[in-house]
């Protein structure tokens, strides 16, 4: 049984006549009323629902401005609509259907057609529904790494390009932290692929944990991770990045990695128009950081001066052995 409909008419006899029928069929669980488009279009959306039967002649909003209406909601127009017209309405019918309609039913209407309509309009409505669900899932599968439940190097590559226009459109702030786990080879050769595995998980849940909501957080490749931090300067993007640090050396593990103290060594830069002008150069600057972080020592954070002056270490952590 489908869940509501709205039934939008001035004639409370055709309303009743309209539920009764559907009633007797089991069709939906709900009913909503309005005897004009304004006060559907207020029902709606207050209390959305699987179809709407409206009528076109009614005062203040008719059908037609109420279809106008739905059109301009990108959220309301999929929503099927089944207009209610006298027998000869031939042009108003082919306006409504034109506006945006799904079907029509003539008044007087015969019942089992006004349900065998209804019936085929809710099937096509759940088709449609389920084909974006479909969809939905496929393209956060495509944007998402199978293993860590992040994002994925493509969809990263793709909203550090967004943040870095927004950037410079907006002359905000925009941060990188590029993470790399501690000699992540020696897990693997010492307690095996799937539980290198279980690290990453791991890795990628505490990296989550200390970014925001709006944060983007990326698996880059094997053993290392990103974060694009909108609107964090340097001083603030350095302050997360050591609290990652902390979060994933103080991260227990079970079972056969119950002895494992895992580091991770992160790099840090902040994009800038004048020194790094480019989303390419931008990433250059973070890995160097890396890298810097990783020859000295790692479990360590490190980021890039926009000034040029050096690589500075944040972090007094006791490299790792």
């Amino acid at each position: 049984m489908s869940n509501s409909v709205l039934i939008i008419d001035d004639s409370v006899t055709v309303r009743e006549q309209i539920i009764r029928t559907l009633e007797s069929f089991s069709l939906f669980s709900r009913y909503y009323e309005a005897e004009d488009g304004l006060e559907g279009f207020k029902k709606l959306l207050s209390s959305p629902v699987d179809i709407i039967l409206c009528d076109l002649e009614m005062p203040r909003i008719d059908g037609f401005k109420f279809l106008s209406m739905l059109k301009a909601r990108p959220d309301l127009q999929d929503m099927p609509v089944i207009i209610l017209t006298g027998m000869n309405d031939r042009d108003r019918k082919i306006k409504g259907l034109g506006q945006g309609a799904s079907d029509y039913i003539t008044k007087p209407f015969d019942p089992e057609e006004l349900v065998a309509r209804v019936k085929i309009h809710l099937k096509i409505k759940k088709l449609q529904d389920d084909l974006k669900r479909t969809n939905e899932l496929l393209l956060e599968l495509s944007n998402t790494d199978h293993l860590t439940g992040l994002f994925n190097r493509r969809y990263m590559m793709e909203a550090l390009d967004k943040e870095v226009h927004r950037s410079i459109r907006k002359g905000g702030t925009l941060a990188m932290i590029m993470l790399d786990i501690d000699h992540f080879k020696r897990v693997n050769d010492t307690y095996g692929h799937l539980q290198g595995d279980v690290v990453l998980q791991k890795v990628a849940q505490q990296l989550q944990k200390e970014l925001r909501s709006y944060d983007c957080a990326a698996r880059y490749g094997g053993e290392e991770f990103v974060a694009i931090l909108p609107d964090s300067s340097l001083k603030e993007a350095v302050f997360v990045a050591d609290r990652i640090r902390l979060a994933v050396q103080g991260a227990k593990f079970n079972g056969e990695l119950d002895k494992l103290t895992l580091t991770v060594s992160l790099g840090v830069a902040v994009f800038s128009k004048d020194s790094a002008p480019t989303v390419d150069a931008f990433i250059k600057y973070a890995d160097d950081a890396l890298y810097r972080a990783k020859e000295k020592g790692r479990n360590r954070v490190e980021f890039y001066d926009p000034d040029g002056t050096r690589i500075l270490q944040t972090s007094q952590a006791k490299p790792a052995e």
